[in-house]
């Protein structure tokens, strides 16, 4: 930052300080404004990432979201600067510091998230910002948008995702584990990433058998030495024991040990009322090469917003906490007790090697 610069963020914060947010949000647009037209990028950069950064502080939610937009539309896409590191660690800064019920946040991160698709590696966004923003939303409770971006987010976001989704499920019944622990695990695979649905069914797996040790008593280990693989069955929750299996099939690549699956756990499917349906049939075609029907739009997306977001119905209104009843979009309405008292059965024999 210029001296300059520096000099003018050190006026506008002493308005801040005394109360003159709007004299100083204005000043800072037209201060900027002037930097635009002369394309010097850097310098608007500092200016309105330095002010938004005192307003959004000072509790002006709207005055400083107005200057953050300002830096990714008016300096970063118009300036096409590339989503590296350090213009990351800029929109991060600036997300963490917005009050949580400005309406100008959502935005925000809708637009940080567009330039890292235009400037960034992944067309879907970069997932170092769909981390953070996914991080923040699990924080405040809003699961179905943290959902949307951890599902996208990096090797640190299926912990958080999967333990909300734990934390989801306990205000729910008992016998509806795995339709919680499949809001994480199925989405990961259909994006591809393995590596994360074990992390995610692992985390929530975890959770689920500290809370409840009897589960873990009652469970079936089942390893192989040769592999290396392991998972763990439980004869009480049969979906839960689909959910692993599926993942086991897609490292092995192995699709008769799918069919055979989705075989076996008919029964248990069915009940689901077509919610994994679309989900299955996905992480047929991708993992297993099992062709499906192409119809238009984009059906892994589509498939996403169904199960996730049950087609927006509901926007983000589902808490992580709370009482009564528990907004559940996309969740089966299943016949009380009809899962809980199914009687245990054990899965086919399989090979794990």
């Amino acid at each position: 930052m210029s001296a300059k610069i520096a000099k003018t963020i050190a006026r506008q914060k002493e308005k801040i300080a005394e109360g003159n947010f709007y004299e100083a949000h204005q000043q800072l647009r037209v201060i900027t404004s002037r930097y635009l037209k002369a394309t010097d990028y850097p310098s608007a950069c500092d200016v309105l990432f330095n002010g938004s950064l005192l307003l959004l502080r000072a509790g002006q939610g709207g005055s400083g979201g107005d200057l953050a937009l300002m830096l990714v539309n008016d300096v970063y896409i118009k300036g096409e600067w590339t989503c590296d590191d350090p213009n990351k660690k800029r929109l991060v800064e600036i997300l963490q510091a917005f009050p949580k019920d400005e309406p100008t946040r959502k935005r925000f991160i809708s637009e940080a998230v567009s330039w890292s698709s235009r400037f960034g590696d992944l067309e879907r966004g970069d997932p170092d910002i769909h981390h953070e923003a996914g991080k923040l939303y699990a924080e405040e409770g809003e699961a179905y948008d943290a959902e949307r971006h951890l599902i996208l987010g990096t090797v640190h976001s299926p912990r958080i995702l999967a333990s909300l989704h734990y934390t989801w499920y306990q205000l729910d019944a008992p016998h509806l584990a795995p339709i919680y622990a499949s809001r994480s695990v199925l989405p990961y695979l259909i994006v591809g990433n393995l590596a994360s649905a074990n992390s995610a069914l692992s985390t929530f797996t975890s959770h689920l058998t500290s809370h409840n040790p009897h589960l873990l008593a009652m469970s079936q280990p089942i390893e192989s030495a040769k592999s290396g693989t392991s998972l763990r069955i439980f004869p009480s929750i049969p979906l839960l024991n689909f959910l692993s299996l599926v993942v086991l099939a897609a490292q092995k690549g192995d699709a008769g040990l799918f069919r055979q699956l989705a075989k076996f756990y008919a029964p248990h499917i069915k009940e689901m009322e077509g919610l994994w349906t679309d989900a299955l049939a996905q992480i047929g075609e991708i993992w297993f090469g099992i062709k499906i029907p192409r119809q238009g739009g984009n059906p892994l997306f589509d498939m996403m917003g169904s199960m996730l977001f049950g087609g927006g119905g509901q926007g983000g209104a589902a808490k992580g906490s709370g009482s009564g009843s528990t907004p559940r979009s996309g969740t089966p309405k299943l016949t009380a007790g009809s899962t809980a008292k199914k009687e245990a059965e054990k899965p086919p024999t399989m090979d794990l090697d």
